[in-house]
């Protein structure tokens, strides 16, 4: 998602009470679990949409699909995960990512 990202999140939070938090997803997710050099990027934005569909994160996983766009997954791979994502976690948890990914696929073809 970048450091744009960040910085706008650090940014929309900054004399909140949520900037506590914010403060510490940055430290322990953005620079301590991405950073880590066991993984690619595009192999951790495949799993994250995986775990974030299982939890119904949605607010999170539009941006982590169009972050794994970016980290050279496709729309077919992400759909994959929605499949897959059935047997694992169920019909109404793929439904829903998969309608929030999709969003996201209209979009960016919208704008190209």
């Amino acid at each position: 998602m970048g450091d744009e990202f960040v910085d706008r999140a650090l940014a929309r939070t900054s004399g909140t009470h949520q900037e506590a938090l914010q403060d510490a997803i940055t430290e322990h997710v953005w620079n301590g679990v991405w950073s880590r050099t066991g993984l690619s990027r595009r192999d951790r934005s495949l799993l994250t949409i995986a775990f974030l569909t299982a939890t119904r994160a949605h607010a999170e996983l539009t941006g982590h699909v169009r972050g794994g766009l970016t980290n050279g997954l496709t729309p077919d791979e992400i759909t994959e995960v929605m499949v897959h994502a059935v047997g694992y976690c169920g019909a109404p948890a793929a439904l829903s990512a998969m309608a929030v990914a999709q969003d996201v696929f209209d979009s960016q073809k919208s704008s190209d």
